[in-house]
């Protein structure tokens, strides 16, 4: 590796920060609701660092998307109940409000795990302080939750449909086992959600709902570094245990949620519930897989096809594409990855091309949309997505540019095949899941204007506007207070 670029051409440290600001709409059958979801990891750097804490950085980066990446292909112990899906340790958090009186608990956002959990009073190995420069609290199931036993049908369900071999009465629990050896075991408890109910356009009304959710009461690894801690994490995935599921089941909303994370101005827009406008064209979910999984069909370099194995567009369990908005960067198996690189770089042979970290940097001087090309991917159903050089290009210093794409053949073995897409292709589209008719769909947009939502019961359309709440928040990172400035990231996915 060659040595690292001087402080004034590598003065702004890759990654640290960009803060997103989203607000989440809970979306009853009856109407649409709302949290405020910042993200925690950077996915740009601020000035003034030098070369050595600008590759630590960057590294930084690699072991924090490494850890959501190796999470996605890690081991999850399902013992007793608990369809608890690996989660990163971190990109998007939210507040959210539990029990009666409720309390706020700030939650990693995951489109990729299945579960909330929040840590429990007196557990063991959690952070009592955090980094990001937020109170922590921690649950106290006595308070107004109801513990679950392990013979109880969500116990049940949560164990595959096998009943757990315990006694009845016995407290349901579960255990998550992430790819990095991060862990965290507990137990289910029922209680009180609080969410914010849209009700006019801008406008929420309280709201809440009985839902069953992990109460940690131990953790390990790198879940209880106090340098990124959170109270717990908030699963948006597909399961019937994720609270997504458990708000349709109570009759509460539609599974369709949607997201806009804008990297322009700060924050963007989250919401659950029947988007109608923008309008987006949609690709169908691949059945039978527990993530977001697409058909992909091909990837275009200014327009030209690149000529790809035809196994990279095979879908199965270790192969095939995902969209994945928390994970920070966009992994690609090892042909496509060369492939690719060879087309992006293509009219600059010359350009000397240094590794830090894995991620492929170099000097250039000018607008990178200008001199670099557009990638295009292609999905079944005639679905495009349109990735731009001022996204896929960081810069990382005075003329200094490093690309966000990275060779999955280096970060994990067992998903050297799969094509990961996250928040760096996804950046400024509106993002729709529509669970009920199992497609995805995006678009370009403004994503700090405003979306509609349809309220299904009465049929009345509310305006979902931005948000960006944590634009003025600061936190610690290597000892440094840094302005959290743009952007999101969703987490994580996991077989």
């Amino acid at each position: 590796m060659a040595p690292p670029p001087r402080a004034s051409s590598f003065s702004c440290a890759l990654l640290l920060l960009v803060v997103v600001l989203l607000a989440l709409s809970a979306a009853p059958a009856a109407a649409t609701g709302v949290f405020q979801v910042r993200r925690k990891f950077p996915r740009h750097a601020g000035g003034g660092a030098s070369g050595e804490e600008a590759e630590e950085h960057l590294a930084a980066l690699r072991r924090h998307d490494g850890r959501r990446h190796g999470r996605l292909l890690g081991a999850v112990d399902l013992r007793l109940g608990g369809v608890g899906l690996p989660t990163e340790t971190g990109l998007y958090f939210t507040r959210i409000e539990i029990g009666a009186p409720p309390k706020g608990y700030y939650v990693q956002v995951d489109t990729g795990s299945d579960i909330l959990w929040v840590n429990c009073i007196r557990c063991d190995g959690c952070p009592t302080r955090s980094g990001l420069g937020i109170e922590l609290t921690q649950y106290d199931p006595a308070g107004s939750g109801t513990t679950v036993g392990c013979d109880q049908e969500f116990c049940v369900q949560s164990n595959e449909g096998v009943a757990p071999a315990c006694p009845p009465g016995t407290p349901c629990q579960f255990t998550i086992t992430y790819g990095d050896g991060s862990s965290t075991t507990g137990f289910y408890v029922t209680d009180l959600l609080q969410y914010d109910r849209v009700s006019g356009n801008g406008q929420t009304t309280p709201s809440n709902a009985s839902i069953t959710f992990g109460c940690g009461a131990q953790l390990g690894g790198d879940l209880g570094s106090s340098s990124q801690a959170l109270d717990g994490i908030l699963g948006f995935g597909q399961a019937n245990s994720s609270m997504l599921s458990q708000l349709a089941a109570a009759g509460k909303v539609q599974k369709i949620f949607a997201h806009c994370l804008d990297t322009v101005h700060g924050g963007g827009i989250f919401a659950i519930g029947n988007v109608v406008q923008p309008k987006v064209k949609t690709t169908p979910l691949v059945p039978g897989l527990p993530h977001y999984n697409v058909n992909l069909k091909g990837i275009a370099v200014s327009g030209a096809t690149l000529q790809l194995p035809t196994s990279i567009f095979a879908s199965g369990r270790n192969q095939g594409t995902i969209i994945d908005s928390g994970t920070t960067l966009a992994y690609l198996p090892e042909a496509v990855y060369e492939t690719l690189m060879a087309a992006v770089f293509n009219k600059y042979q010359d350009m000397t091309i240094r590794n830090y970290q894995d991620f492929q940097c170099f000097q250039f001087s000018g607008s990178v949309d200008d001199g670099f090309p557009i990638i295009t991917f292609s999905f079944e159903g005639d679905l495009t997505l349109n990735v731009y050089p001022h996204d896929y290009l960081f810069q990382n210093g005075n003329n200094f540019y490093c690309v966000g794409f990275l060779n999955g053949g280096l970060q994990t073995k067992d998903g050297k095949d799969m094509v990961l897409l996250g928040d760096l292709v996804l950046s400024n589209k509106l993002v729709v899941y529509d669970l009920e008719n199992q497609v995805i769909g995006w678009t370009d947009y403004n994503c700090s204007s405003s979306i509609k939502i349809k309220d299904d019961m009465t049929g009345s359309t509310y305006t979902v506007d931005a948000h960006n709440i944590s634009s003025g928040w600061r936190f610690q990172w290597h000892n440094s207070l840094v302005l959290l400035l743009v952007t999101i990231s969703w987490t994580c996915l996991m077989f």
